[in-house]
């Protein structure tokens, strides 16, 4: 059987979700509406839970004590988000990337937060206080 395509950030966030812990079908629902900031339609959302199901990534489970129905991710289905994780953390670099600064001291990446310094005229970026302190301190010490 082919492997599932996931061509909606829906179904990415329906798989994030199943990684974290076993979940009700209307819960996928309501973390989603959250997530998006629209309420998904049961027609996008059961669907796929079914797919995933017939591929044998999910398995449903009861839960609780009105032995709510959960759906929980199989051995094979986290491999499948492993796979699904992978993929999507290459176009998040990709659009992230061009974003981040390095730290002039210890070269870490920086996306937000990071320390800008004048040192000699020179706004430079830093990950914390502590790179541009031990940075100024070495500059003044060695001119």
């Amino acid at each position: 059987m082919p492997e599932i395509k996931i061509a909606s950030l829906s179904k990415f966030f329906v798989v994030l979700l199943l990684e974290d812990k076993p979940i009700s079908g209307y819960d996928i629902m309501k973390e989603l509406e959250q997530k998006i900031g629209v309420p998904p339609s049961p027609g996008q959302v059961y669907p796929f839970l079914k797919e995933l199901k017939d591929h044998k990534y999910v398995k449903l489970s009861s839960s609780g004590p009105r032995d709510k129905q959960v759906y929980l991710l199989t051995d094979e289905g986290k491999k499948f988000a492993e796979r699904l994780s992978s993929r999507f953390d290459s176009i998040i670099e990709l659009a992230i990337k061009p974003k981040l600064d390095k730290c002039v001291e210890c070269r870490c990446e920086i996306y937000k937060g990071g320390v800008r310094v004048k040192i000699n005229g020179k706004a430079l970026d830093f990950c914390c206080n502590s790179c541009a302190e031990h940075y100024a301190g070495k500059f003044l010490k060695h001119p």
